[in-house]
């Protein structure tokens, strides 16, 4: 997509309160329709949006052909646990980083055995987080089948919900990208 940097841009001005504006609804069904294409599956490993990519990934007809299942590792113990990733590594970057994120994104693909791996932390609110301001969010897409990896920061504003939808639509973006 050459104009992801676009998007994200108008994700972030948007203003959401409890659901996904019209004018953005089409990313969800566009990444099952390539994923579909391309024959590539999805997984996930959420924290702040708390399995919200993963809800709306399933949303869409034929969500199932792309996806088997995924993680909400909302601690950091359950993220060493159920994906494997190193608790040195968030001791050393904090939670909320790219590090952890593009851990989550491959760690979360190689368990499942998934093409495409997304990983999103950050901090949803309302007080901010190992010295991250509410809004700071870090999400990592994944793709093992092509090696394309795609891991960004974002400070998204609006309230705790608004930052978790800003955060699933910026995930779709970025894995929209990597297919």
């Amino acid at each position: 997509m050459d104009n992801t940097e676009e998007l994200l841009k108008e994700i972030d001005k948007v203003e959401f309160k409890d659901y996904v504006p019209e004018a953005l609804d089409y990313l969800p069904h566009n990444v099952v329709t390539k994923l579909k294409e391309k024959h590539l599956s999805i997984t996930a490993a959420e924290s702040l949006t708390s399995g919200m990519f993963q809800s709306t990934l399933t949303q869409v007809p034929g969500a199932s052909q792309v996806f088997s299942g995924g993680f909400v590792t909302y601690s950091d113990d359950v993220k060493s646990q159920f994906l494997g990733i190193d608790p040195k590594l968030i001791e050393k970057y904090t939670v909320v980083s790219g590090p952890v994120a593009e851990a989550m994104a491959r760690f979360s693909a190689k368990v499942v055995k998934s093409d495409i791996g997304v990983g999103l932390t950050g901090v949803a609110g309302p007080d901010a987080l190992e010295g991250n301001p509410v809004g700071t969010v870090f999400i990592g897409a994944f793709n093992q089948s092509s090696n394309k990896l795609e891991v960004k920061e974002f400070h998204f504003s609006g309230d705790r919900n608004s930052i978790r939808l800003k955060s699933t639509l910026a995930a779709f973006a970025l894995v929209e990208e990597i297919i």
